[in-house]
Order: structure tokens, then sequence, then C-alpha cells
């Protein structure tokens, strides 16, 4: 398998390739028109430099949901085994995804991303590891999650999505007109995260993590809820 993290050089973390941006030019319009997105908190997002993005996960859209309003490329890290779909494998390829094995964190997979953070690349991960579907506004986040927020030495960013799940339901193919908002928090400075990277504090700091992400998933589902 040919993946992103084969390649020694890097593209440009605020420049987006060509299929990226003719991807997200055609996403943008059917979205905004069909369904009705509508972000905010964009503000929060550098304009330059490393930033880790932590999104909720409740549809398989949610990746294109979350990257669709910003002007710099996100590298997002997805299932090794999508890498092998057809058609699927080479566009992720393309689209600066890493890939990554959910079982079995390898060392190879944190140094990837840690390499492109400090080349300056938005990257995108979803800490819930699967997608979500309870009544809370945040599944349980993996423990492997904890190895990359301690090599990471740049801001996080919570991102909530609302609304998603009904526009792509779970064992379905069809998408739904529904609306959808996504959330953007204030970033949590490194400075802030540092002492709950110590070892023995696993649990405050997936504490800490969650609730910055369940606060950013609430405000998306009650601005959902309040639209019109």
């Amino acid at each position: 398998m040919t993946s992103s993290t084969d390649s020694t050089s890097l593209p440009s973390p605020t420049r987006r390739n060509r299929l990226w941006w003719s991807m997200q030019v055609l996403v943008q319009v059917f979205v905004s028109s069909w369904m009705g997105y509508r972000t905010r908190g964009l503000e929060h997002l550098p304009a330059q430099g490393g930033a880790l993005l932590l999104v909720n996960h409740r549809s398989f859209l949610d990746p294109l949901l979350a990257g669709l309003p910003i002007h710099r490329p996100v590298s997002y890290v997805a299932r090794h085994n999508l890498f092998f779909v057809p058609f699927l494998g080479p566009l992720l390829n393309r689209t600066y995804v890493i890939p990554i094995n959910r079982d079995a964190v390898g060392t190879s997979t944190l140094r990837e991303i840690v390499r492109r953070l400090d080349h300056g690349f938005l990257v995108g991960l979803f800490p819930e590891g699967t997608r979500h579907s309870g009544p809370e506004p945040l599944g349980t986040l993996k423990p492997g999650f904890v190895s990359i927020l301690r090599r990471a030495n740049t801001p996080v960013i919570p991102i909530g999505i609302a609304g998603a799940e009904r526009v792509l339901p779970r064992g379905t193919i069809f998408i739904h007109p529904k609306p959808i908002r996504v959330v953007f928090g204030k970033p949590i400075p490194r400075e802030q995260l540092e002492p709950l990277c110590a070892r023995g504090r696993e649990e405050d700091l997936l504490e800490f993590v969650s609730q910055r992400m369940a606060a950013c998933v609430t405000e998306a589902q009650t601005w959902l809820s309040d639209r019109g």
C-alpha cells in the first residue's frame, strides 16, 4: 500500500491542492443550498501553523463537514483499511489523509502525525474512534488518543457537529436534505494541556478534552434545534 506516510517531503500546509479545492467548492454549493449548512467559530482556527482538530463522530460525512469551510488543507487520520477500497484509497492518498490502525497505533503513525503538525498542518482526529449513536453529546474517547496528545506540541481545537447522522443515517447510502451545524471551539493552548499529559493523569486528560468537545457538540445541537 502506498500511503501518505511514505513521502519524505510534505506539501504546503496552507495551500489546498487542486483536488481538495475542487471537491470543497462542489460540496459547499451542495450543502449550503440544499441542507442549510452553517458554521460558527472559524476565527478560532490559526491562519498558519499546526493545530490538532478534535471532531465528534456520528456520520461518515464528518470529515467533509468539518473541513468544508476551512481555507487550508486538513490532514485527517483515517482507518488504514480504507486505503484498500477501490477509488476511495487513491482519493485518500491525494487529500492528505494519514492511515492508522485503530487496534494498534504504531510509532510510525504517531511520528507522521507529529511531523505534519510541526510542518504546520491542521491534523483532524476523531477521538471516539468510531461513530457514536447514543443520546449523549459525545462517546467515550479512546485511550490511544493520549499518546497523540502527549506528542503534539500545538494547540488543540475542539469541533462539534450536529445533524450529520440525519443527513446520512447508519445503514443507508442516500443523503437526506437535513440541516447541519458545526461549531469550532476556542483553542486549548499547549500550556493548559501540559500538566494533564503527565504519566498517571490519563483519565484527567481525557475527561478535560471530552468536556471541551462535548460543549461544542451541545452548542451545535442547541443551535440546530433553535433554527428558524
